[in-house]
């Protein structure tokens, strides 16, 4: 008797079954031997980073309008249901013969090598990851297809049996046929099992390897920062909280965060490097230990995305520790026709930032390596991060930053690839804080607060209306540079009712924040905000 015959139609829920842990296999083999290589190159980053990268402007805008700073874990769940999906499908279609699904996995494959190679700054081992992924996928669904499609065999009666014998064998064939079943059964049931449990810590291995605990422990190593140039302490009333404005200085788990990374790069400080080139009459090559044992100085720096919109939350302010970008640049000799530094990080971001900016001696751009007294965070650019006050974040606050190189606006960047512009202030606004959007209010005297910024220029006053009615001048915060925010308040006494209140922002230059509205694209949103209210 061929083989063949031995095996039967699997069910669609073994079938949906086999695919699912055998796509699991694959990811998870993947990702061990990425952490063992290049973590980039994990199969399901490197798609979705990939995917990123692709994505249409309007799809990250809408991404970041619906999601937020959750938008990597919306994608990473999107992707994780849609290759379930395919995943059930190609289990389906492979009831019969393996083939279909096994065709599905490699195809998996491909695409991980294909979203491997794309990433540039990858080495050619990385392809080892994708490679073992889609190896050991179609080996897994092959097995469990086959530990599940053969069919208990009981043999055939002849013709030359009596009535009797025929029945005590179909009665022993009945019993064999069923004690057979339930081996396949087990047979199956251990092999799913023990393919669940391989990928599972398959998975955990390789997230442990991966270099968090790596990253961690180098963090703790660092310790406290003390910088060479303290910054002043904080005065009183630079904030008014109490009156529901955000703090001055914002906690690290409460900063904003916004990033092309869909998984944090995890950069132990000891493994870091930083090459500074291009039009440069000396090339730099600097280690961690190099950046420490350089002068340091601490500042309060406001920080604001360009994706924020009018009254958006896209904001915060830290005390960051580093050593100023201008003092690198001045000791590799900039060139004469230079225009901007090109910063570029271990997952292949790049800003473009005006060489005026960060060799400008008022404004302390900063090589970041501390942030509020600490070592940075992972997620905010640990080891080392770009921080320059007045520009917005995509030009000018590359996290994980390895690469600086001096050169022409003939280089674009990132996001001026996706229509950004090449220049990018941050804008003068101001934001409405308390009372909420809709938020009801007893009538009589009522706080309207708020926060107001134009980083490297400097807030020189705020002004609410209520109704359309005439500008009222707030109360303004302690000034604590003008590289920061500035809270704002004002009691007013409304009686019992709807409210509309809108705020605007003057800057030390003397321009006040327009009422025109356009969107974040290309260069930042403008527009006053303004909430409505219900007195009672």
């Amino acid at each position: 008797m061929n083989r063949a015959s031995h095996q039967h139609r699997l069910g669609g829920a073994v079938a949906v079954l086999i695919a699912l842990l055998a796509v699991a296999a694959a990811l998870t083999a993947g990702h061990l031997v990425a952490a063992l290589t290049e973590p980039l190159a994990s199969p399901y980053l490197a798609v979705g980073n990939t995917a990123i990268d692709l994505a249409p402007q309007p799809v990250k805008e809408l991404a970041i309008e619906l999601f937020g700073t959750a938008d990597k874990l919306a994608l990473l769940v999107g992707m994780g249901i849609v290759i379930a999906a395919l995943a059930a499908v190609g289990g389906l279609v492979s009831r019969r013969t393996p083939l279909p699904g096994m065709t599905m996995i490699t195809g998996f494959g491909l695409l991980g090598m294909a979203a491997t190679v794309s990433r540039s700054s990858l080495d050619p081992l990385a392809l080892t990851a994708p490679v073992t992924a889609a190896l050991v996928g179609v080996g897994a669904f092959a097995w469990l297809h086959r530990t599940a499609s053969v069919k208990p065999q009981g043999d055939e009666p002849t013709s030359a049996q009596s009535g009797r014998d025929a029945e005590r064998e179909d009665a022993e064939r009945e019993e064999t046929t069923t004690e057979g079943a339930a081996g396949g059964r087990r047979r199956f049931l251990i092999s799913g099992v023990a393919v669940a449990l391989a990928s599972g810590a398959a998975g955990t291995v390789g997230q442990l390897l991966s270099g968090a605990r790596r990253v961690s422990r180098s963090r703790q190593a660092i310790g406290a920062l003390e910088p060479d140039v303290a910054a002043p302490p904080v005065p009183v009333g630079a904030d008014f909280a109490e009156s529901g404005t955000p703090t001055f200085i914002t906690r690290n788990e409460n900063f904003y965060r916004i990033d092309t990374a869909l998984r944090v790069p995890r950069v132990p400080a000891s493994e870091w490097g930083l090459r500074v080139h291009g039009m440069v009459d000396r090339e730099l090559n600097l280690t961690f230990d190099d950046l420490m044992n350089r002068r340091q100085l601490q500042k309060p720096i406001t920080m604001v995305c360009v994706s924020n919109p009018v009254g958006g939350s896209y904001i915060s302010t830290a005390e960051f520790i580093g050593v100023p970008v201008r003092d690198i640049l001045a000791e590799s000799g900039v060139r004469d026709g230079a225009e901007q530094v090109l910063s570029t990080s271990v997952d292949d971001f790049t800003a473009g930032t005006p060489i005026d900016a960060l060799t400008d001696p008022n404004r302390d751009a900063l090589l970041a390596v501390g942030m509020n007294g600490g070592p940075l965070p992972t997620e905010h650019g640990f080891p080392v991060r770009m921080v320059t006050p007045g520009l917005y974040g995509y030009v000018s606050a590359t996290k994980w930053v390895t690469d600086l190189e001096i050169t022409t606006w003939d280089a674009r960047t990132y996001w001026e690839k996706r229509g950004w512009a090449e220049r990018a202030p941050v804008k003068t606004q101001s934001r409405i804080d308390r009372p909420k959007g809709f938020e009801k209010t007893p009538a009589g005297r009522i706080t309207v607060a708020g926060i107001a910024w134009a980083p490297h220029t400097g807030i020189e006053r705020v002004e609410v209306r209520v109704d359309q009615g005439a500008w009222r001048a707030a109360e303004l915060s302690a000034a604590v540079n003008t590289d920061t925010w500035r809270m704002w308040r004002i009691e007013l006494d409304l009686p019992p009712g709807g409210h509309n209140v809108e705020s605007r922002a003057t800057d030390r230059s003397g321009y006040t924040q327009t009422a025109k509205r356009v969107p974040t694209v290309p260069d930042g949103a403008t527009g006053r905000h303004s909430i409505f209210f219900t007195a009672e």
